[in-house]
């Protein structure tokens, strides 16, 4: 694996956001303060933070025809992996902004994806690729 990324994003809801990341998307919870959180998020160190919410209009950007929210972040998972946790989100009730499919098809980069928000407006996208070469594809 490369080295685990560090990120640290504002929730406007530190425990409902806790909840969230521990009991829905399955991360493992490590240290934390009243005013933050640290998850093991799939290898890598992920940090929420309280931060009253925020007004700010969200953006999107056009990627293969969808609204893609900017900013967003999240995991390449392996593609067994990603069915499995589609599955598992959809079970939960998880409302997608672009529901998992494959995106690229037949083309470089050809993955599947799908994205959805945190309780705090958060973007997250989970993807997957068949060739994990073409994860840089042109």
């Amino acid at each position: 694996m490369a080295s685990p990324f560090h990120l640290a994003i504002p929730v406007s809801n530190l425990e409902t956001c806790r909840t969230f990341y521990r009991d829905i998307l399955g991360c493992e919870e490590g240290r934390n303060s009243d005013h933050w959180v640290d998850f093991n998020f799939f290898g890598h160190q992920l940090v929420i933070h309280y931060k009253p919410a925020s007004l700010e209009e969200l953006h999107t950007n056009s990627v293969d025809g969808k609204a893609v929210p900017v900013p967003h972040f999240g995991v390449v998972l392996p593609w067994e992996e990603f069915e499995s946790f589609s599955n598992k989100l959809k079970s939960q009730n998880i409302e997608f902004i672009i529901k998992p499919y494959i995106r690229f098809e037949g083309q470089p980069g050809e993955q599947a994806t799908m994205f959805f928000y945190d309780p705090s407006g958060n973007a997250l996208e989970f993807k997957a690729f068949k060739d994990i070469s073409q994860l840089f594809a042109i």
